[in-house]
């Protein structure tokens, strides 16, 4: 994609101390899975934007805890944040959405509007139920037995225990 690359090349000048590599999407698959640990920030069209989002996360186990986020960083037109598996109609009122994606989208909007102590509060209350990995708190995706009410009001009260210390 000539037009990509240029654009990518351009970018990549205002930031001299951001290492650039660039891969087909075929092999770039393969390095998510064997050596996830690699990658900070990938940039890539659309299409395969959403392809290696949903590959990234479902690594883990789950693509119910990756947040997104469009950012515009010139901050001329909106970002957008959400979690990387969109509104998932497919289990739409069931109570067994993660709402970990969602509300980690939140977090990085705290933090993209510079609310640094409300986007660290989140993000530990988010690592902290996570780390507990209670089999009642977690949803079924995490192989758990939770509900997405549940899991958001076990973050909720972690929000408040961690900001009691605070």
């Amino acid at each position: 994609m000539p037009y990509w690359d240029a654009r990518v090349a351009a970018m990549a000048r205002d930031y001299g101390d951001v290492r650039l590599d660039k891969y087909h999407i075929d092999i770039l698959t393969a390095h998510f899975v064997q050596r996830p640990d690699v990658f900070d920030v990938v940039v890539g069209s659309n299409l395969f934007g959403d392809i290696l989002s949903d590959l990234g996360p479902a690594c883990t186990g789950t693509i119910g805890i990756a947040p997104s986020a469009n950012l515009n960083p010139d901050g001329k037109f909106p970002s957008l944040f959400e979690p990387v598996h969109g509104s998932a109609p497919d289990i739409a009122g069931q109570g067994v959405a993660n709402p970990v994606g969602m509300i980690w989208a939140g977090q990085m909007l705290f933090q993209h509007f510079g609310f640094e102590g409300a986007a660290d509060l989140l993000l530990a209350a988010i690592e902290n139920v996570l780390a507990r990995s209670e089999a009642t708190v977690l949803t079924p995706d995490m192989r758990g037995s939770g509900t997405t009410e549940g899991f958001g009001k076990a973050i909720v009260s972690e929000i408040a225990a961690v900001g009691e210390k605070k």
